[in-house]
């Protein structure tokens, strides 16, 4: 599906990048969000980032994601409190 190895899969969740589910057979079983983590993994990887900074660069791109989405909710909540301004 994502023209990854089985070998890669394994890699960025042994750098803890995702973590698959099980089946009860064994298999492992991604999201669709972790199939887009692998497949921006395996971006970086084939633009010649070693695995582990491209599971680093993942991780601080999906925090700063974060922190600018709590960031806009805050403002919105800021603005939505203020009182009018007198024009």
């Amino acid at each position: 599906m994502l023209g990854t190895t089985q070998g890669f899969l394994r890699a960025i969740g042994e750098a803890r990048l995702i973590t698959p589910l099980r089946s009860e057979g064994g298999h492992r079983r991604y999201s669709r969000y972790q199939l887009r983590i692998a497949a921006r993994a395996r971006e970086l990887v084939d633009q010649g980032t070693p695995i582990e900074a491209a599971c680093r660069i993942i991780i601080l791109e999906d925090q700063l994601e974060e922190a600018q989405r709590i960031n806009a909710e805050y403002r919105s909540a800021a603005e939505s409190s203020a009182p009018p301004s007198s024009a």
